[in-house]
């Protein structure tokens, strides 16, 4: 998070740890907002990686779970970067503005990722940038968000991962559980946040967290890299993986579970009871008679 837009958030009564947003005052409260209400929060636990050049298309095709090359500047789509193993390394929600090419991921596991696909570049003409400090995201969600947003879009996306951009305030994305994602540069955030938090709940990344569990929508951290084939994250179920692309690492892993083997693991919605909040990477069972 940059530290002009960290200032920023902070005189507008952010709780700022780690380098992100935790609440803006009272955690409890927000979570209900998101539960029930229209809210709009900054996603500062994410990160963006920018890949440009004339090969760009072609070098995330032949790296990514999904096909880049068929990706159009009106839609997005969902991907995993695996390893050979066929484990994810990390997961995406990807765009393309103009030519260059957005990888949205946990910003925790940005800098090693950008890494290990610049090691991969080789003599192709594409270059790995972190935009995080010059695109900033926003997340919306409820049926107050749509209303705030048509102030400020005069068409908005009619389905989940469809794109629609207003050149003077920024990139809007549509994605699963009637929620949008606004890409904006600083400036422009900063009035964004100032219209729509009229209007909205302001709330934490936490909320938005919750709001991506209950959509179903995973989110690969660095205690879960390389933990899972992309089926066990149902990334198949949310069209992150194309069967009928060419190869990219772990194809034939993430191939062969599908066509040959079984998943003994899934990803399921659980309610988890407790003092203590689950981490990331924890094991976690359940003393139900018919839970698996």
């Amino acid at each position: 998070m940059t530290s002009a837009w960290q200032d920023f958030l902070r005189e507008r009564g952010a709780r700022v740890e780690a380098g992100t947003v935790r609440h803006f005052g009272d955690a409890a409260a927000e979570l209900r907002a998101a539960r029930d209400g229209g809210v709009v929060a900054p996603l500062t636990h994410l990160g963006l990686i920018a890949c440009s050049g004339s090969d760009a298309a072609s070098f995330l095709h032949g790296q990514l779970s999904n096909d880049v090359i068929k990706l159009t500047l009106e839609r997005s789509e969902y991907a995993a970067y695996c390893s050979a193993k066929g484990r994810m390394l990390a997961n995406f929600l990807t765009w393309r503005e103009g030519e260059s090419y957005c990888l949205q991921l946990a910003r925790s596991l940005l800098l090693a990722t950008q890494q290990r696909l610049a090691m991969f570049v080789l003599r192709a003409k594409v270059k790995l940038a972190d935009a995080s400090e010059s695109r900033l995201m926003l997340g919306l969600a409820g049926s107050a968000a749509a209303e705030a947003l048509r102030e400020l879009f005069p068409v908005l996306p009619r389905e989940a991962h469809q794109v629609v951009r207003e050149p003077a305030i920024g990139t809007l994305i549509a994605v699963p559980g009637a929620r949008f994602e606004l890409i904006a540069e600083l400036e422009s955030a900063k009035r964004l946040w100032d219209t729509l938090a009229a209007a909205l709940t302001p709330v934490g990344p936490p909320c938005w967290e919750w709001l991506e569990i209950r959509n179903g929508m995973p989110l690969i951290t660095p205690a879960t890299r390389e933990q899972f084939v992309p089926q066990m994250a149902n990334m198949d179920l949310i069209g992150a993986v194309n069967f009928q692309k060419g190869c990219y690492p772990g194809q034939e892993i993430v191939a062969r579970t599908r066509y040959l083997g079984q998943i003994k693991r899934r990803m399921v919605l659980a309610h988890v009871a407790g003092k203590i909040m689950p981490q990331p990477g924890d094991a976690l069972f359940s003393s139900a008679p018919d839970a698996q």
